[in-house]
Order: C-alpha cells, then structure tokens, then sequence
C-alpha cells in the first residue's frame, strides 16, 4: 500500500508514480483560457505596422538604376548600402546628427528635473493649491503646440540678446529657443506621470525624514527621488523619442540651416526637379536609427517604469 506524500497529493499522482483519483470536493484545476482571437489580432496589427518599416528598409537597400529599370513592385536588381553612405555624405548628417544631441539631451535633462520637483511638490506636501495645480499642468497638454507657434515666435524675436550669446541679437536661431518649448511643453505630462508614481510611495518615508531634521529640498533630492529611478528612467525614454523626433519647433525657430536636428536633414536630399525615393528611404532609416538604439539599450527600464504600480490594489 503506497503512502501519498504531500507533494505528490496534490500534483495528484501517487508515489509508485501512479495518478491517484481526484479527492472528492476539491475542484479540478482549471487549464487557462487560450486568447486566439486577441492574438491574431495583435499579429494582424504587428503585420500592418511592419510592412512600411520593412518596405522603406527594401527600398533603401536597392540602387535607383534597379528599381527605374523593374520597378518599385519588384525583387530584381542589386542591393547593397551604398544610399545609406550617399545620403549620410550629401545630407550631412553628421553635422545635423550633433545638432540633435545638442537639444536633445539638455532639453530631457531640464524637462526630467523641473518635473521631478513639481511632481514632489504636488504629491509629497499638503498645501493650498497642489490640486489645482496639477490639474493646470494636466490641462496644458490638450492645448495643441502649434496654436502658440506665432506667438512665441514673435516674442522670442522681440527678447534681445547680446550678440556674444546669439548671433541673430534675439533668442531666433538659437539652441536655446528649442530647448526652452520642448521643456515647456514636456513638463506637464511628466509631471502627471511622477506625482501619481510619487503619491504611491509611503509617506512614512517624508514624515520619518521630517522628525528627524530633513528639509524639503533634503526629502526630495535624497530620499524621494532615488525611489523614482525606475519612473524616471521610463520618463527619460520617452522624452528622449519625443524631442528627438520633434520637427516643428526646430524648422520654426532655427533659421541657420547648419543648426538644424537631424529630423530635418532629409530634405536636403530632396532634389529641385527629381526625387530620388530610395535615397530618402535611407535618410529616414537613419535618423530612426538613434531613436530606435536608446529605446532597445532602455527598454527593460521603460517597461519596468510602465508597470510600476500595476500589481497594487
């Protein structure tokens, strides 16, 4: 007679390795559901968003010669890179791409910090006005962009500088002018995301700080906002697509055409009478390439930072 171990009960096999029956009133374990129809739908959008991506790399890698003399709907022909070294040597691109990081990294940096400290202001202390406030900062991303692009324009042409800081004696054509709308207009919806991450937090932490002597700034900088990496992290991918990909404010403010982003180096290979398609191909998977590199390098981090939370009830 065999003896049922535990373990062995309730994996419902006997220890001579037999099934044993199933124990009257227990419940049979279920098996879980198969989601087919959620599947194939996400397969059926993963397939239509693939194919311009998998299209333009197509086009990319085929000589103009070959695709006039078959055709675009076709697979005849040579490919090799050599679109990608002639649109990298006559956009230049390596100029425009210095250009990006120039705006980029200081602007997500700005916008990452000035968010941090609002979103610690509005969920870490009680006062008056953190409600409204917040909802000021939330309500500031319904309002499209390109409704204050005159007005900002005009008035960043009438701000005078000195002409050691710019050389147009405005902030026109200057770095700063885009860094400081990107900031502007970024800082609201990471500001939103920080404070419902921050108001998560225990606030045993700030008041345990507080008996001990720690100021506000020494709550925020030391121990609130080490916890927000992970938050920060995921903001920072983010931002840095956003601003990276941004097309408009730089095209507005930045009249120098040495100092444009390399989103806009494109259409220098747009020719005056004829396009040449397969080379724009190329120009465009360049500058997706830096975009698409800091999401894979960050992407355990950003998917970490969207799911914080997600489990709590």
């Amino acid at each position: 007679m065999s003896i049922l171990q535990p373990t062995d009960a309730a994996a419902g096999h006997s220890a001579d390795g037999r099934r044993s029956r199933p124990v009257p009133g227990r419940p049979a374990r279920k098996r879980g559901k198969r989601h087919y129809g959620i599947h194939i739908f996400l397969t059926v959008l993963a397939v239509m968003w693939l194919i311009p991506l998998a299209w333009t790399v197509f086009t990319a890698l085929r000589p103009k010669a070959d695709t006039d003399k078959y055709g675009y709907f076709s697979l005849g022909g040579s490919f090799n890179f050599d679109n990608f070294i002639q649109a990298w040597t006559q956009g230049g691109f390596a100029q425009y791409a210095w250009n990006s990081a120039l705006i980029t990294i200081p602007s997500v940096l700005l916008v990452l910090f000035f968010a941090s400290m609002m979103a610690f202001a509005v969920s870490r202390v009680s006062w008056k006005f953190n409600v409204t406030l917040l909802i000021m900062f939330t309500a500031g991303n319904l309002l499209p962009p390109q409704v204050l692009a005159a007005p900002l324009f005009e008035m960043f042409k009438l701000l005078q500088l000195p002409y050691s800081i710019s050389d147009s004696g405005s902030l026109l054509n200057t770095y700063i002018s885009v860094i400081a709308v990107d900031t502007a207009f970024q800082i609201g919806f990471v500001t939103f995301v920080l404070s419902n991450y921050m108001k998560a937090l225990s606030s045993e932490l700030t008041e345990a700080a507080l008996v001990d002597g720690a100021g506000v700034w020494r709550q925020y900088w030391d121990i609130i906002l080490p916890l927000c990496r992970p938050a920060l992290a995921a903001m920072g991918t983010l931002e840095v697509i956003f601003i990276y990909n941004d097309f408009f404010w730089p095209l507005l403010f930045l009249q120098s055409g040495d100092r444009l982003p390399l989103t806009t180096a494109v259409n220098n290979l747009q020719g005056q009478f004829l396009s040449n398609y397969n080379l724009i191909a190329a120009g465009a998977m360049i500058t997706a390439i830096p975009a698409l590199v800091i999401y894979l390098a960050l992407q355990r981090h950003f998917v970490a930072g969207l799911t914080l939370g997600s489990s709590k009830g």
